[in-house]
């Protein structure tokens, strides 16, 4: 079994974090495959699966008044929950999704981490839903794609932050290879979906500063699944899985469970070859998954779930700026309990696996290049790649269909930069020279104030124009996007 201590998690910055199934417990929100047992409470999301090859739904954006922790709050909804429905699917099949915006404002769809077509009614983010439009998503999951933890949100560019912050985020579960491998099989499973809010007293979502949309907006509430801090219940003797997705639009979480083991079984899409045991603290930037495995082999007893304090670059930014505006941008100075783990009745033992699915290293590059993340001014625009700001205009990485390329990104700015690839994940390499502990596929990567990372990507399967950019929705929203093209190979 590897082993990976505070100092390499630290350094990386691996994706991660905790929660647990709770399967008694009537104050909180836990969900997962059809063999987990639930509390009664009409509060959990709808789930929704595929059947003889086809997961077909109606989905809707709409603002609507919704329960939030302990109090009612009127958020933007998907069918009117928060998160949105759980869609599960397994490769090979159609996904068709008929969507209706009945928000104010334009949105789409954006199917973050799904290798599918960038292209037509698929993956496009540059489609446009107005106020009071229909569109129908289609697309084939192909079959060789990884089993895991991916997740839909809106992409419209210039109102991502706002509409994410809203609570526009939902789970996406493809079921895969991994999902065969025995033990995993047998585990009980809990997806956990962290989000932060920043509310009035109405319950309504505040609109930001200029300078807390800069940094990125950031709430004092945080969620696990629309709750605040429930108890979560872990049988004795068993194996719990728990996906975990950071559906914030800025927070950086940093999480530690106390006194109790927990182990890394995968990344973002991809399966590492072999669990890891994690022995202290995770991060999870923005758009990041992690797929944990939760052995019940301790004393009965309660565990605490803490989110710990992290700076991504914005509290020497705030200076002498009081309390008040730490709380408003949401920064904590110390450790807060965000759930807290209990043990349950005894089952059937279930060990961790041996081994998962190794990753195979991509071939050599033919070609590489580098990405500069940085702040300054371009056509209004405030955070650049390369000097420049978005354009909807402009192709910035013309590339060939069937060829593999080093990037390197470097982030010349004072705040952390979560990186961003879409239709195409790749294998990270090296942060600051220092290679990566293990192989696994991501499409985020936390790119570190005055850090760099290298990464190795494959464009396969799909032309079509696409994006890359930060996951900071708000840095995204003012200029830290860049087109990708993919071309048809030559003749």
């Amino acid at each position: 079994m590897t082993a990976i201590n505070r100092r390499t998690f630290l350094t990386w910055g691996l994706t991660g974090t905790a929660a647990f199934l709770s399967t008694r417990c009537a104050n909180s929100l836990t969900f997962g495959n059809p063999r987990t047992a639930f509390s009664s409470t009409d509060r959990l999301p709808t789930h929704h699966f595929s059947q003889s090859g086809l997961l077909e739904l109606s989905l809707q954006a709409r603002q609507q008044p919704v329960p939030l922790g302990n109090q009612t709050a009127t958020l933007l909804t998907y069918n009117g929950q928060v998160p949105g429905p759980i869609l599960e699917a397994k490769t090979g099949d159609t996904v068709r999704i008929d969507f209706e915006n009945q928000l104010a404002q334009t949105t789409n769809l954006h199917f973050h981490g799904l290798h599918i077509p960038p292209t037509g009614n698929a993956d496009n983010v540059f489609l446009a839903v107005p106020s009071g439009a229909t569109q129908r998503y289609e697309f084939v999951v192909p079959g060789q794609h990884p089993g895991g933890l991916f997740w839909y949100h809106p992409h419209h560019h210039g109102v991502v932050a706002k509409q994410v912050f809203g609570g526009l985020a939902g789970p996406l579960i493809i079921r895969g290879q991994v999902d065969e491998i025995p033990e995993v099989r047998a585990a009980e499973e809990a997806i956990l979906v962290l989000q932060d809010f920043d509310l009035n007293r109405q319950g309504q979502p505040r609109e930001p500063m200029p300078m807390f949309r800069r940094w990125g907006r950031q709430g004092n509430l945080m969620t696990v699944n629309g709750e605040l801090m429930p108890t979560l219940t872990i049988p004795q003797s068993g194996l719990l899985r728990v996906r975990l997705l950071n559906a914030s639009p800025s927070r950086i979480y940093r999480l530690r469970l106390d006194n109790h083991p927990w182990h890394l079984m995968g990344l973002d899409g991809g399966t590492l070859p072999d669990p890891v045991e994690i022995e202290e603290d995770l991060t999870l930037a923005p758009g990041e998954r992690a797929d944990i495995l939760v052995p019940g082999t301790r004393e009965p007893n309660r565990y605490s779930l803490l989110s710990l304090p992290y700076d991504r670059g914005i509290t020497d930014m705030m200076g002498g700026m009081g309390g008040q505006h730490h709380r408003r941008a949401g920064i904590d100075h110390a450790p807060r309990e965000i759930a807290r783990l209990q043990y349950g009745e005894t089952t059937t033992v279930v060990p961790l696996p041996k081994t998962l699915i190794p990753t195979t290293p991509l071939p050599e590059p033919i070609r590489r290049r580098e990405f500069v993340l940085d702040h300054g001014i371009d056509h209004g625009h405030s955070f650049l790649i390369n000097g420049r700001g978005f354009d909807h205009h402009r192709v910035d990485t013309p590339v060939q269909l069937g060829t593999v390329e080093d990037w390197r990104i470097i982030n010349k700015a004072g705040m952390d930069h979560p990186f961003h690839v879409h239709t195409n994940a790749f294998q990270v390499l090296s942060r600051n020279g220092q290679s990566f502990p293990f192989q696994v596929w991501k499409d985020v990567v936390n790119v570190k104030a005055y850090e760099s990372v290298d990464l190795r990507i494959a464009f396969n399967d799909f032309p079509g124009k696409t994006v890359y950019h930060c996951h900071i929705l708000d840095h995204e929203d003012q200029g830290m996007m860049g087109i990708l093209e993919i071309q048809p190979a030559s003749v």
